[in-house]
This record gives C-alpha cells, sequence and structure tokens, in this order.
C-alpha cells in the first residue's frame, strides 16, 4: 500500500450477475475499472468486494477514498419479485377502496379483457383502514381530524403486528397537517412503527396514484434501510490501510466518516442518510445510471440522439438520450406497481445474459424473462445452471461468439456443459444444435428490439435517426443484429462497456426533486401565489443541498411546470424561467408548452380560445453540483489493427451457413482511427463484441467502437432539429419485462 494520501472517488453498480466497479483518482485523472461476482444472498458483501479489489489494484487504502456513489437494484428486485412484507394503508373515511378502483383499465385495450386477471393489490383489503376528517383541494379544513379514531387505528395494527404503514389523505398535498397528526399518534400508540406520508413522498394530486407511490416507498423502506445502513457501517469500518470485515468493523483506530451516495431514479445521487427517508426515489437506481454514462460518452462522441442498451446478466435496459440527456417521466412502474416520481425513461425487458430458454406448453421457443443469475449461473458456468436449461450465454458460446473464459480469464467456461444443454432443447424442437442456439439468440434480439421501439417509435422518434450505445457484460453481443432489425443508424460501443454504469455514478450531481399541485387555468394565473410556491420549493431544495454539505453559492435549481389543455387527462411538462414570474415569463412557459404539444402529438391549440392552457404541477429540481471526470484520448494508430490480432477461431453468424475462420482482436491493443472489418470478435477484460459479416468498426479518439454497415447507411443524413420533451405523462405503454 502507498503512504501518499490520495483521492479517489469510487462508483459500484450492483448487477444480477456482476458488481461493477470504477475508480476515479481525482489527482492523476485516471479511471480504473473492474469487476468482481454479485453475491445474491447478500448484495452487501460483492459491494465490499468489489471496493477491496480496485484498491488492491491501485494500490490504495480505504482512507484514500473521498466518495463512493452506488446503483443498487435492491428495491428494484424486491418490487419485480414481489417479496414485499405486509404494508398497512390508512386513508380519509370513505376511500377505503382507492385501491380496489384503481384506474379501471385493462392492459392492451379491449382484445385482453376476457383473459386479463386483475393483479393483486401491494396492500390488501383487510389491512386498509380509514379516518375521520377533511381537506378540500385548496388545503381548508372542511371536517377535524378524528384523534381518537386515529388512536383506535394505530392500536388495531399494532395488535396485529403489521409494522410498516402508507398514510394518504385526500387533499394532503394542499395541506399535510392531518397526515402529519396521525403519523404523530402512530409513533406515540406504536413505537418503532415504519411511516410513510404521500404528502412527503409524492405531493401532486391523483388519489390513487399518489396512494401507490406511498405505498411502495412504504414497502421498500425497511430492505432499503438495512441494505444501506449495512454498507455505510461497513465502509466507515475502512482505516489506515485496512480492509472493511464482513462482520463491518476492523477494530483499531476509530472509523472515518466517508460520504456514500446512493444512485436516484431521476438521475442523481443522494446521500445514504437522507436515501433512507425517501426509498422509492432508488427504484431505477441501476439503469439510470448506465443511461447517463452512456449518454455523455456517446455526446462526447458527437451523437445528440443515442438509444442506450444496456445489457446485464438477468435483464437489458433501453433508454432514448437526446443531446446528451436521457428522457424522463413521471408514469414509470416497477413491476405492476405505478411510481409517480421522476425518473429515467426505461423500459427492461428479460433479456440479459443468463435469460434461460424454455419451451411453452404449445411447443413455441421463449426466451426469459427468468434468468440463472448469478449464482447457479448460466450451464457454462459449471454449477448446473437452472434446472440444466440453457441460457444466451450459453448459446453464444456454442456458435463461437464469446471466448470459452470471462473477466480476461478469471471465469473459465465450461463449453461441454453448454453443448449437453442445448442438445437437449434442440431434440426437443427438432432442431440441429446451431440452429437452436441462433433462435435463441433471434428472440433475444427481437425483445431488446422491440423495447427500443417502445421507447423510441412509439415516442414519437424515427429509430433510423440514431445511434444505439451499448454497454454492460451482454449488451453489445446482439448489437448487428439490433441495427438490421432497426435500420438504426449505427453503434457505439463505450471504452470498458460492462462499467458504464459504474462510471456514470461518478458523472452525476446530487439531485432532489419537489412538487407542488397548484391547478389554475393561464389566463387567470395568480402570479403572486405562483411565486410564492415556488419560492417555498426552492427553499425545501435549498435546505436538502444544505444538509448534503453544498454551499449556497454551489446550488442550482432547475424549475418546471406540468400544462395541458382544459379537459385533458395527461399533462407535458416544460421548462420555468429563473427570476420573477411576471406575465411575460407565464406566456414564455405556455408558448412552450404549445410548441412541446405539437412535437409529441402532431397538433396544439395555440390561439384557440376555446381550448385553454391549464398549469397543473409546480416543480423544483434542487443540483449540488460534482466534480466529473474527463474521458481520456486513446493512442493514434495507423489504421490496421493487426497489432490487436490475437487469435483465429470458427464462429458461426448465421445457422444456415457454417462456421467462419474469424480473427479474434484484443480491444486494448486497438489505436485511434484503426478500423476493423466484419466479420471479427473483439474482445477485453469485461465485454465481447461480434461483428457481423457486412459491418465496419472504427475506433475513435476516446477508444469508442463505431459500428457501420456502409451499404445500408451510406447515403443518411442526420438532422439536427430533433426537439428535447420530457413528457409528465408517457402513454403507460406495455412493457416487455
Amino acid at each position: 500500500m502507498s503512504n501518499t494520501h490520495r483521492r479517489i472517488r469510487i462508483g459500484i453498480d450492483t448487477g444480477g450477475t456482476f458488481t461493477d466497479v470504477v475508480a476515479f483518482d481525482e489527482d492523476a485523472g485516471t479511471i480504473t475499472t473492474t469487476k468482481t461476482p454479485s453475491t445474491p444472498s447478500n448484495p452487501a458483501d460483492g459491494f465490499i468486494n468489489g471496493i477491496d479489489k480496485v484498491l488492491d489494484l491501485l494500490e490504495a487504502s480505504g482512507s484514500d477514498i473521498t466518495a463512493v456513489s452506488h446503483g443498487t437494484t435492491v428495491a428494484t428486485n424486491q418490487l419485480l419479485e414481489g417479496k414485499v412484507e405486509p404494508v398497512g394503508f390508512i386513508t380519509t373515511e370513505g376511500y377505503e377502496f382507492v385501491l380496489e378502483i384503481a384506474r379501471q383499465t385493462v392492459p392492451n385495450g379491449y382484445g385482453n379483457s376476457y383473459f386479463w386477471v386483475k393483479p393483486s393489490r401491494i396492500t390488501p383489503a383487510d389491512l386498509v383502514k380509514t379516518v375521520g376528517g377533511r381537506m378540500d383541494f385548496e388545503g381548508n379544513e372542511v371536517r377535524p381530524f378524528d384523534v381518537e379514531g386515529a388512536r383506535q387505528v394505530a392500536r388495531w395494527f399494532k395488535e396485529r403486528g403489521i409494522t410498516t404503514m402508507a398514510v394518504n389523505f385526500l387533499h394532503a398535498y394542499a395541506n399535510p397537517a392531518h397526515e402529519q397528526a396521525m403519523r404523530a399518534i402512530l409513533e406515540e400508540e406504536y413505537p418503532g412503527v415504519v411511516v410513510s406520508l404521500s404528502s412527503e413522498v409524492l405531493r401532486e394530486y391523483r388519489e390513487y396514484e399518489r396512494s401507490m407511490t406511498t405505498l411502495v416507498d412504504a414497502a421498500v423502506k425497511p430492505k432499503v434501510s438495512a441494505y444501506v445502513t449495512n454498507i455505510s457501517e461497513r465502509l466507515h469500518s475502512y482505516t489506515e490501510g485496512g480492509h472493511a470485515e464482513a462482520g463491518g468493523s476492523t477494530g483499531g483506530a476509530a472509523p472515518r466518516a466517508m460520504p456514500f451516495y446512493i444512485m436516484k431514479s431521476n438521475g442523481g445521487v443522494l446521500s445514504a442518510d437522507e436515501v433512507v427517508h425517501q426509498p422509492i426515489t432508488t427504484v431505477l437506481s441501476g439503469p439510470a445510471a448506465g443511461a447517463l454514462g452512456a449518454a455523455l460518452i456517446a455526446g462526447k462522441a458527437g451523437f445528440d440522439r443515442v438509444l442506450t442498451c444496456d445489457g446485464g446478466g438477468t435483464s437489458t435496459d433501453v433508454c432514448v438520450a437526446l443531446n446528451g440527456e436521457p428522457t424522463l417521466t413521471t408514469e414509470g412502474t416497477v413491476g405492476a406497481y405505478p411510481s409517480k416520481i421522476p425518473m429515467i425513461d426505461v423500459v427492461t425487458v428479460g433479456a440479459g445474459g443468463g435469460s434461460i430458454a424454455w419451451i411453452s406448453p404449445e411447443g413455441s421457443l421463449k426466451v426469459g424473462p427468468h434468468s440463472a443469475g448469478a449464482d447457479p449461473g448460466p450451464l457454462c458456468y459449471g454449477n448446473g445452471g437452472a434446472d440444466g436449461a440453457p441460457t444466451i450465454t450459453d448459446a453464444h458460446l456454442l456458435l463461437g461468439r464469446i471466448p470459452a473464459h470471462l473477466l480476461g480469464g478469471e471465469i473459465p467456461l465450461d463449453a461441454d456443459a453448454s453443448r449437453a444443454g442445448l442438445e437437449r432443447l434442440a431434440q426437443q424442437l427438432d432442431l440441429s444444435i446451431e440452429h437452436a442456439a441462433a433462435g435463441i439468440l433471434e428472440i433475444s434480439a427481437w425483445n431488446q428490439a422491440n423495447a427500443l421501439r417502445q421507447v423510441s417509435v412509439k415516442r414519437g422518434l424515427d429509430v433510423r435517426e440514431f445511434m444505439l450505445a451499448t454497454f454492460g457484460g451482454s449488451g453489445s453481443l446482439l448489437a448487428c443484429r439490433l441495427v438490421d432489425i432497426l435500420d438504426l443508424a449505427g453503434v457505439i460501443v463505450p471504452l470498458n462497456p460492462g462499467n458504464v454504469s459504474a462510471f456514470g455514478l461518478l458523472t452525476v450531481d446530487v439531485k432532489n426533486d419537489y412538487v407542488q399541485t397548484m391547478v389554475a387555468k393561464h389566463a387567470a394565473l395568480d402570479l403572486g401565489a405562483l411565486q410564492q410556491a415556488y419560492t417555498e420549493l426552492t427553499e425545501r431544495a435549498a435546505h436538502a443541498l444544505d444538509i448534503e454539505g453544498f454551499t449556497p453559492e454551489q446550488h442550482q435549481y432547475q424549475r418546471s411546470a406540468d400544462l395541458r389543455y382544459v379537459g385533458q387527462a395527461f399533462e407535458v411538462r416544460v421548462s420555468v424561467p429563473e427570476g420573477d414570474l411576471d406575465a411575460a415569463a407565464a406566456e414564455t412557459v405556455a408558448d412552450a408548452f404549445h410548441e412541446a404539444h405539437r412535437a409529441l402529438y402532431g397538433y396544439d391549440f395555440r390561439g384557440d380560445d376555446t381550448q385553454p392552457v391549464e398549469w397543473v404541477n409546480l416543480r423544483v429540481t434542487g443540483i449540488g453540483p460534482i466534480t466529473r471526470p474527463e474521458l481520456p484520448t486513446i493512442a493514434e494508430g495507423d489504421g490496421s489493427p493487426e497489432r490487436a490480432c490475437t487469435s483465429v477461431r470458427p464462429v458461426c453468424f448465421d445457422a444456415d451457413a457454417d462456421y467462419v475462420d474469424t480473427p479474434v482482436f484484443w480491444r486494448p491493443d486497438l489505436r485511434g482511427g484503426d478500423t476493423v472489418e466484419g466479420p471479427a470478435i473483439i474482445e477485453e477484460f469485461g465485454s465481447t463484441i461480434p461483428v457481423h459479416p457486412g459491418f465496419t468498426v472504427k475506433v475513435d479518439p476516446w477508444g469508442n467502437l463505431v459500428i457501420t454497415k456502409p451499404d445500408t447507411v451510406a447515403s443518411r443524413e442526420l438532422t439536427d432539429d430533433v426537439p428535447v420533451i420530457q413528457s409528465a405523462s408517457a402513454q403507460n405503454e406495455e412493457s416487455y419485462a
């Protein structure tokens, strides 16, 4: 270990199969990456293993770490797997069936209505209780809060041992007094109870969405809190020259407090101490970091219209990034649960490297969404796989598209085990083993393509104008096939693609979002009240930034508003200019709304007095900026990649053709300006890129691989007029997860 004190920031992204680590030496300006197997039984173990591994690579100690940022899937996996402990729900008297009524919508419309089974509610009806009292939509008390009734409800839940509670009273977004009184009574009558209030989780109207968002926050709060607290304690146990022990403490000198940030779904980070109070903000923690990192890298390379494709061991996450920023939504879902919080608009499909191939009762080949994960993993991991079923990784290995090892040789792969599993599947399908493997990959590619269409074509965007940024351990394996299916402009593969999500964690600012519903027609706006509401939201954001340690001079704020035409059931979010909100500023916002509405839906009602504009929600995002690592350039080459060619192996790119002797290139030895013609395989420590026949790869100055198919894109001219639109109400598309 070095005795020289250093300043090292670390980003850690925990995936289903591997935990990815990126360390940024702030003094040297260098970036170090590595991976370690995830530990599903206790993700904190994989986290600490990753810290130890990167410190060993850097010959550094825990005292050199200045901050750690983390992307976690704890909340996501808990919701996707349905492992939710009982949550009590307390609402206004007369509204006990708000969860059962929901929105009365049927996925996929009438064609599915005969077969659709209403999913179970996160809280069953027998755990819903009501309390008397009522506020109106302006926050005026109509009926007083029933204190004695509230005490009886608290005692009822205590008697039944329900330790987690969600509280949502009618119009609490306008006045939270009754909710705050309910929490005080719960804590008095039931010490140790965990409580989430809708007025703190989501201070905007629409009772069902607010109820569900509050329930999700309450449901994940105990597990997220325990996980974050565990890691925080183990991080604090790092001492000079030491590593964290599994038990948490290394003994010796008193532990040094270490800044620990958690990635939020909105594209920012928040300190672990604050995240435990708002755990719902982490439901898309991991995917958000990847989308941000890929958007930044692609933007640096000159691409401002990008589809991000993050392929892991369990799933693939896709997103749209315009002008360097991933698009946002407040209409996201995690599994069956709507979460009306600002989040990066990510769609997840069960098509990761560990996704299992299986045969449906009708005899059709299916792939995913079930995954072999990290343990037991694919058959080639040598642990028997999941009931002996082959996975996407096994298909790639059989066809020669990946090497017989992972992580540069750290994890050898058992090709015979893959072949045996694929032979069993091929016999059931009456196919050759190559056709069975190719079929698995084709289905996986179309699953990914459908997800990419969902975030692009179904949002009114021309997918042919987009580059595909692929990353994650398996994200680039099907890149060329996706170009063919979607007629994409090309693919960009960043350096160390398996660690882009972890890198993204080092590029994001501290962010917190605040919202207040204030429904008013544009023509009758009370500008004073509007300005006062923004002032109060900004003060809340400033207080949070103060807690995070940012000085007032460092504070940054973004204001926005959700607007609609009167009678619409959805809103469009637009920016609100800084400064005082006078009549001219309000008109600027209305003009921006008309333009955004036309861009999204193809029409607007500008100048039509019969279709007035209405303001709905006011929003403020508080930002604490951080120093981002610079992307280094690589050495220039002579355009010839032969120096990087390490071997030749047979690879099958088409099941109807023979295996082709294909050159294999070691990516770290490629130089800027090098060109590789397909067929080829490009390997590096954490990932592999199969380059199909007809494709060309060029290495740019930052080491990115830019893959195109010249015969289909040579004459394509990309335009620069795609606007950045943030819809506050995405169209609730079907999820392909």
